[in-house]
């Protein structure tokens, strides 16, 4: 099979991780036992990962099909959104506002509030091959997709809203611009991560080049050569100290790839 070498540490949007040979899925040949990395953008990297693969550029497409909307698992959501503009689309928006690519995307039903990935789905595609909505469990910020999305369907319906357009540019207008993978833990159930943080006295907190960022505490940013041990000490303190003194535990939403935690 194909490789790809891939230094994470450019790569990441957390700039963090080994220069790794990555193996590249094509012709829907999934090799067993690897990690599949999407564009990295919610990934902590380690210096000792498992093997990883990625989908090749075969898996990069957008087109309309019997009145759907057709799209890749390697497509970055902004090449959606601009498809959608062109062709008066709705419902994809908020896509201008979440990095990375679909399959991602639907792994982990991103989204904005009340707008998420799996709102408008129909069906995806994998090595079992198509598998309705209906068929798969999903949440927030969560499915139960445990396989390799090749493409995934989509209600079809126009009007694309420059108004949600600029809503969605808004909500996010309070977020740091270093680099760092979103937010890294979810919100509580009736809480949110960024407040227990800085109820904890982490937001601002920073070892070595990593911080809980000044501007949104539970964005974990980068601000130079941060190491994956450094954002590991930081997520540890902050679960501590936040079950601790409120007896929440939080979870990560940035995914850790180390091949120790998958022995």
């Amino acid at each position: 099979m194909k490789t790809k070498s891939i230094d994470f540490s450019r790569f990441s949007s957390l700039r963090i991780g080994p220069v790794v040979e990555v193996t590249l899925i094509e012709n829907d040949i999934v090799p067993q036992g690897y990690t599949i990395v999407g564009s990295a953008n919610n990934l902590l990297i380690s210096p000792t990962p498992p093997p990883l693969m990625i989908l090749s550029k075969e898996y990069d497409f957008i087109r309309i099909e019997n009145n759907r909307l057709i799209i890749g698992a390697a497509t970055p959501g902004g090449r959606v959104v601009s498809f959608c503009k062109k062709h008066n689309i709705a419902h994809f928006e908020y896509l201008s506002k979440l990095p990375g690519t679909l399959g991602g995307m639907l792994k982990m039903n991103a989204g904005l509030k009340e707008y998420e990935i799996f709102n408008h789905l129909v069906e995806i595609r994998t090595q079992s091959g198509w598998l309705p909505k209906e068929a798969i469990e999903y949440g927030y910020r969560k499915t139960s997709i445990d396989e390799v999305v090749f493409e995934a369907a989509f209600e079809l319906e126009n009007g694309f809203s420059f108004e949600r357009l600029e809503m969605f540019a808004q909500m996010r207008s309070n977020q740091p611009n270093l680099p760092s993978a979103g937010s890294c833990f979810k919100n509580p159930v009736g809480d949110y991560a960024g407040r227990l943080i800085e109820a904890v006295d982490l937001k601002g907190k920073r070892i070595g080049a990593m911080e809980f960022s000044e501007i949104h505490a539970n964005f974990l940013v980068n601000t130079g050569d941060g190491s994956y041990e450094d954002a590991i000490y930081l997520i540890k303190e902050a679960q501590a100290r936040v079950l601790e003194k409120f007896g929440i535990e939080l979870q990560c939403e940035v995914v850790i790839v180390n091949k120790s935690l998958l022995t």
